[in-house]
């Protein structure tokens, strides 16, 4: 008995100094344990700082391409909330100085990061391209993100080496807890062997014994049970979790791919076997042979070192590097935005990487028409300005070159001179007509036309003219097309677009002249800037000729650019048709392709009634005794057009200015006709000062002249109402006389109303 009681003495003592230091251990196992989960807690939390000030990055950088508001409110929720996750951060951390001292380190470039975009959408929604392209190319907010991330990942890269030790002293105290436990179930078992061998001497014992075991085997048997059942619906959450997650990851429109190492392919979805044509399994060298990478002009190839996915292997991280990838399978180039980031494992080393595709295709050509449309703005701008100074200059020479002819008539040199002067001038004055037409300032006379109709005649006409070797046929709709613009313009647009389609056909070929009415709707509009949604009346003119390069229908509406040899081509006729098309309030388009011809449609703004209007007919040209009050603010001009006045019969008046013509309105001096200029400095029009003089004397006649105007005037391609008088500079003593004649007689327009 006392023997008894000394052994299980003993094994009770050895069996609580086991159990003591395992409490011990447990304890430190926990703390261990409890500073792993903060330390995983920390990396979340730089991770969401870092995700949030990539928000504000991506939202700013979004909104300055498309002015979506919606990157807006997304811009200002993520800048509200990286001041309390910085915050946050800070605090997870106080108990460690050195991190604390880095996170403190970027407070100020965090701000300013966050204040440089704020500044990107303040001068996006104002407009401002000068001061948003400078801010663009002068990096400050890639200089501050650059130095963000780079503390980022020296304070994650810390705390990973935290994380590792305290994971690995974790798993010291773990084994040695395993062994006091295994230690303490021996001597349970030892307590358990001698209770056993007790336990044959008396038979109560063993029955007692027995049936505790079987109680205790129930209990480990429900409990088996239960745990299996709770195992099936964590199962089941698991499950249902990762089929959102699948579906989420394969619905997005953003390119994922992750590769380990080696380059190999080992998770990608559908969006990024769209623009690269990848899948599980293959390699980095196998999609280098399916597709080409260029730099974002297109032209300069990425050596293969350089490529997205060999940068982040390298362990670099960058962010919307923009490339352009060119399928060898023939599938259409795409225009990409990439991001990479390496992937490392716990001891740091690179484990593969991850990189985010985002297609810029359609943005960027949205971009590329629009700039195409603004250059081509500027350029009108220049041209008519131009085209104003000359006018001004040929009205004398043509004006002043028929007196000369008249002058030496019994001197044939001279004459001969004087006709050849003529014929310069001539075709200065056509070369000065194509220029306003594109710089849409030459003056319209539009009217309700019947499309059909002129396009058959042109077509008639254009037989004789392309030759015999083109073969020109037409196809009209049946329904009648009418469209008010000016038919003599859309009769030389018309034979501009067939002359450049014979040329682009050596060898002969097909010439299809088509007509039919056409909706454009805003999405159509919303790709080519400029271009009303509505409907529209289409012309469109096609070949089968050698087509059009990219980079030329891109410059094609451009003044004096063209393909051909010199001295075989001015380059103005597809910049006539585009100022037409632009000033009638239409729209025109090139569709080519090289080597498979070309087609360029012309849209037109249809008439408001189906009834054509008659063309005017001539009208003669005599002298008259009437006074006349001429308004011009150039003196060259001004004094040429006194003069030949004077030389028909008629009495003038002169002012520079309109309030000076407005000084001799107030006077006693009558006239019957005001000539004016429709544009003029001083701060009273041509317009204000027609209705200025006609409310004071209704009777007077109204005929105007212009070499330059502008949007103010110009309605819809219309420089004035149908109704008003025009003589579009420059112009001949001729054309002066008719329109003098016909603004005076009493078949003339009504006096002026506003139109």
């Amino acid at each position: 008995m006392i023997r008894r009681r000394v052994a299980i003495g003993l094994g009770l003592g050895t069996l609580l100094a086991v159990g003591s230091a395992s409490v011990a251990l447990d304890l430190k196992s926990r703390d261990d344990a409890a500073l792993v989960d903060h330390t995983m807690e920390v990396l979340q939390k730089s991770s969401d700082l870092r995700l949030l000030l990539r928000q504000v990055e991506s939202a700013s950088r979004a909104f300055a391409l498309t002015a979506d508001d919606r990157f807006v409110a997304e811009f200002q929720d993520a800048r509200q909330r990286v001041p309390a996750a910085l915050a946050d951060l800070l605090h997870a951390v106080n108990d460690n100085a050195a991190q604390v001292t880095r996170l403190t380190s970027i407070d100020e470039v965090v701000k300013r990061r966050l204040d440089l975009s704020g500044r990107l959408i303040q001068l996006r929604a104002a407009n401002n391209q000068a001061a948003l392209d400078n801010l663009l190319a002068g990096g400050p907010g890639r200089a501050a993100m650059a130095t963000i991330t780079a503390t980022l990942d020296a304070f994650n890269a810390e705390e990973r080496r935290l994380l590792a030790a305290r994971t690995e002293t974790s798993q010291r105290t773990g084994a040695w807890l395993l062994m006091i436990d295994l230690a303490g179930v021996g001597v349970l078992l030892l307590i358990a062997a001698y209770l056993i061998r007790r336990a044959y001497m008396s038979d109560r014992t063993l029955r007692s014994s027995l049936s505790r075991s079987q109680a205790t085997a129930m209990s480990l048997e429900a409990q088996a049970l239960q745990q299996r059942g709770e195992l099936a619906v964590a199962y089941d959450e698991l499950r249902r979790s990762s089929a959102i997650l699948e579906n989420t990851f394969n619905s997005m429109a953003e390119g994922v791919l992750v590769v380990d190492p080696d380059g190999t392919i080992v998770l990608s979805n559908p969006a990024v076997g769209d623009f690269l044509g990848t899948q599980t399994g293959r390699t980095f060298a196998q999609m280098v042979v399916e597709n080409r990478f260029f730099e974002n002009d297109g032209i300069t190839p990425i050596p293969d070192d350089d490529l997205p996915i060999a940068t982040a292997l390298r362990g670099l991280s960058f962010d919307r590097r923009e490339v352009v990838v060119k399928p060898a399978d023939g599938r259409a180039q795409a225009r990409l935005m990439v991001s990479g980031r390496p992937l490392r494992n716990s001891a740091g080393a690179i484990s593969g990487a991850v990189l985010v595709y985002h297609d810029v295709t359609e943005v960027h050509e949205t971009e590329r028409l629009l700039q195409q449309a603004q250059k081509l703005d500027a350029i009108g701008k220049l041209t008519g300005g131009v085209a104003h100074d000359f006018n001004n200059m040929l009205t004398i020479i043509t004006g002043s070159i028929e007196v000369l002819i008249d002058t030496v008539q019994d001197r044939p040199a001279a004459a001969e001179l004087a006709a050849l002067i003529s014929r310069a001038a001539d075709r200065c004055t056509e070369l000065i007509r194509h220029l306003l037409a594109f710089a849409r300032k030459q003056p319209l006379r539009p009217r309700d036309i019947d499309v059909n109709a002129t396009v058959q005649d042109i077509a008639k006409l254009l037989r004789p003219t392309l030759g015999e070797q083109i073969e020109i046929k037409a196809i009209l709709a049946e329904e009648e097309l009418v469209a008010h613009v000016d038919s003599a313009q859309l009769a030389n647009s018309l034979v501009n677009m067939a002359i450049n389609a014979r040329d682009a056909m050596a060898d002969g070929g097909k010439l299809l002249l088509e007509t039919q009415s056409a909706a454009l709707d805003a999405t159509y509009a919303a790709a080519n800037p400029g271009v009303v949604p509505g409907r529209y009346i289409m012309v469109a003119v096609s070949d089968t000729g050698s087509g059009m390069p990219q980079e030329v229908q891109n410059r094609a509406f451009e003044p004096f650019f063209t393909t051909k040899e010199a001295g075989k081509g001015s380059g103005l006729g597809l910049s006539m048709v585009y100022g037409f098309a632009k000033q009638s309030g239409g729209h025109v388009k090139i569709y080519s392709e090289e080597h498979r011809g070309t087609t360029i449609r012309l849209y037109l703004p249809p008439a408001q009634t189906a009834e054509q209007v008659a063309a005017e007919p001539d009208i003669a040209l005599p002298t008259g005794h009437e006074t006349i009050l001429v308004v011009e603010d150039d003196p060259l001009v001004r004094s040429f057009v006194l003069a030949q006045l004077q030389s028909l019969g008629y009495t003038t008046l002169s002012a520079a200015r309109g309030r000076e013509a407005l000084a001799i309105v107030d006077g006693d001096q009558p006239f019957e006709l005001l000539f004016t200029d429709v544009i003029m400095p001083g701060g009273v029009s041509g317009r204000q000062l027609a209705e200025a003089v006609q409310a004071k004397r209704p009777s007077v006649r109204v005929l105007y002249t212009s070499g330059y105007t502008d949007n103010a005037i110009l309605e819809h391609g219309q420089l004035l109402s149908e109704a008003l008088l025009l003589l579009t500079k420059p112009y001949r003593r001729a054309e002066l006389a008719q329109m003098v004649r016909r603004a005076l007689s009493p078949a003339s327009p009504a006096p002026l109303r506003p139109a």
